[in-house]
């Protein structure tokens, strides 16, 4: 043991004593890999938000009650695509398939999803392009470790790295992207993926750069909260206060998808059926509250600016958990992330209704942390996003709402995969 020692003190001083020299690392294979993979990622990204903006842009027109028929015939018609092309399956399965199967995602289904995710986002549906493009992009990053004869760690890192690019082109941060992409994963075992935090970051920087080059989406916040300059004690209190109160939407929010996706599950016909009927019932919600329709993106912005009724802000609150609950059920495709800001920023202003001398900013941010932490168990992430996206710059407030969703969500996570222990998983080959 002692021999050992002094052997390894001697290669050390041995190393010191070298001129000092470039960094073999950054120049290395994998460094480059990371780079193709984010920009290979950040095209995916970019094209399919250029064809989903166009195709927003013509179904957006339909208005009234022919909204109703609209989104039963494109829930219809992704079922159809559904069938015939495969099931893409949804986050559950991503996540599973990362922490079980060997970090594996199969790109066969692609087509399905792609086509399908467009289908149901374009039409209205509440559910936003996030896990469409994490399942692409993380295939893409199998596909790259598998063209290098990549196995073990090194491919389940290039996965994650893929979906940590596609978080990155939708959210426009980076860091927030890659947390994102690590910590949903699994909450307690985050530290078992750390392997996957470098090229994760790598390959979000290429992704966002190409995004950005290929949208011509500008660099900064996506809406524009109100300002807010002061942080003391008290808020800190407050921000707990909102949490617990938007906590209660993220339990409420999670009761009503496990109860409509046992009833959906009960209905004894093909999925083209459940995605039309879903349609049918997200047309009719969409035609009485017509800001509820779609992810949220843009109607986040529109509601900022809204000034709208204490029954209308219920209305709409109640009604998008509603929309998000059956199009995730129903079959239709799409990612919950987004909508719930929308949820989030909906519950701050209708708080500020009951509270008008408190910081609307803080309130809308709070509420936002805390039900997306207690729905996704991302407590980190989402305070990097939030300070991205939102133009909120004081993380304290946003680390004490979003740690409060955190610990006081339900013991049974939404993601189901996320509920199980961590364990080594080996790579197998699929065919």
């Amino acid at each position: 043991m002692e021999f050992n020692n002094r052997r390894k003190i001697v290669a050390l001083k041995q190393k010191a004593a070298h001129t000092l020299s470039f960094n073999p690392f950054v120049f290395s294979r994998m460094f480059w890999l990371w780079i193709l993979l984010g920009a290979l990622g950040g095209v995916t990204a970019g094209l399919y938000w250029l064809v989903l903006e166009e195709m927003i842009h013509v179904l957006s027109m339909v208005k009234g009650l022919w909204i109703i028929p609209l989104m039963t015939i494109a829930g219809l018609l992704a079922g159809i695509v559904i069938k015939k092309l495969g099931d893409p399956g949804e986050i559950d399965l991503i996540v599973d398939n990362i922490r079980f199967k060997g970090g594996q995602l199969d790109a066969k289904n692609n087509p399905s999803m792609i086509m399908s995710s467009l289908l149901c986002i374009s039409s209205g549906g509440s559910l936003g392009p996030e896990a469409p493009l994490v399942q692409v992009n993380g295939s893409i990053g199998t596909w790259v470790a598998r063209k290098f004869k990549m196995k073990g760690e090194d491919m389940r890192s290039l996965t994650i790295a893929g979906m940590a690019a596609a978080f990155t082109a939708l959210f426009g941060s980076p860091l927030g992207g890659s947390l994102f992409a690590i910590e949903i994963l699994h909450h307690k075992h985050v530290s078992q993926y750390y392997q996957a935090m470098i090229p994760a970051i790598v390959a979000s920087c290429a992704s966002f750069v190409v995004f950005l080059l290929i949208t011509g989406t500008h660099i900064g916040p996506t809406w524009n909260f109100p300002p807010y300059v002061e942080t003391n004690l008290s808020d800190l209190m407050y921000a707990v206060g909102y949490a617990m109160i938007a906590t209660a939407a993220g339990w409420l929010f999670i009761y009503m998808v496990k109860q409509f996706k046992a009833v959906f599950k009960s209905f004894p016909v093909p999925i083209y059926i459940k995605l039309a009927i879903g349609g049918l019932i997200l047309g009719i919600i969409g035609y009485q509250l017509p800001i509820t329709r779609y992810f949220g993106h843009d109607e986040i912005s529109e509601l900022l600016v809204s000034d709208l009724s204490l029954t209308m802000l219920f209305a709409i609150f109640l009604g998008k958990l509603l929309a998000i609950s059956i199009t995730m059920t129903s079959g239709w495709r799409g990612g919950f992330i987004i909508p719930l800001f929308f949820v989030g920023t909906t519950l701050g202003l209708i708080l500020h209704r009951f509270f008008p001398d408190q910081n609307i900013a803080l309130m809308m941010v709070c509420c936002i942390a805390a039900i997306n932490a207690c729905v996704t168990r991302t407590p980190i992430s989402v305070i990097v996003l939030l300070a991205t996206m939102t133009g909120f710059h004081y993380f304290v407030p946003i680390m004490f709402a979003s740690l409060t969703g955190f610990f006081l969500a339900p013991k049974t996570p939404l993601i189901n995969s996320q509920f199980g222990e961590a364990k080594a998983t080996p790579v197998k080959e699929v065919v």
